[in-house]
C-alpha cells in the first residue's frame, strides 16, 4: 500500500535535526523549524488514506519512504505502532525515537533530516523546487 505527498522547498530550509524529519502544510518557514525538509504539502497527517493508517496502527508494519526531488531519492525506514494517533492537520513527523503525538507518521527511523544528502537541500532551499514523499507500507 502506498501514499505519495507533494511539497515544496523553502530558502530556509536547514535539515539538520538529528532525530526527527518534517514536511507541513504550512508555507512559510522560520530558522526554528530545523528538522522541515518541506513546505506547502499537500497532505498532513489527517488527510493519509484510512486504511493506510489502519496498516501504520500495527506493532509490526515497516515503512519505507523515498523523498524525490528531480532525479535524486534520499529513502529511510521506520516503523509503525499501535499507539499512532496520525491526525495532525498540518504536519507530518517522522522520528528516531518512539515518541508519539498527532504528528508522529512512523517512529524508529533509521535516518532522520540531518542524514539527508546536502544535494538534495540544496535544490530544496529553492522555494519553486517540487518534491515527493512517497510512503510504501509492507
Amino acid at each position: 500500500m502506498e501514499e505519495e505527498i507533494s511539497f515544496y522547498g523553502h530558502k530556509n530550509i536547514l535539515s539538520l535535526h538529528r532525530k526527527s524529519l518534517e514536511i507541513t502544510r504550512d508555507s512559510d518557514l522560520t530558522l526554528n523549524g530545523d528538522c522541515i525538509i518541506g513546505v506547502s504539502a499537500n497532505k498532513a497527517c489527517h488527510q493519509l488514506d484510512e486504511a493506510f493508517k489502519k496498516k501504520l496502527l500495527k506493532d509490526e508494519s515497516k515503512i519505507k519512504i523515498e523523498i524525490v526531488v528531480d532525479e535524486l531519492v534520499f529513502c529511510l525506514e521506520c516503523s509503525g505502532n499501535k499507539n499512532l494517533v496520525v491526525s495532525h492537520k498540518n504536519d507530518i513527523v517522522i522520528r528516531k525515537s518512539r515518541f508519539i503525538d498527532s504528528r508522529t507518521l512512523a517512529i524508529s527511523s533509521n535516518k532522520s533530516a540531518f542524514d539527508v544528502p546536502r544535494t538534495m537541500i540544496t535544490l530544496l532551499r529553492q522555494a519553486e523546487k517540487k518534491a515527493l514523499l512517497r510512503l510504501k507500507i509492507e
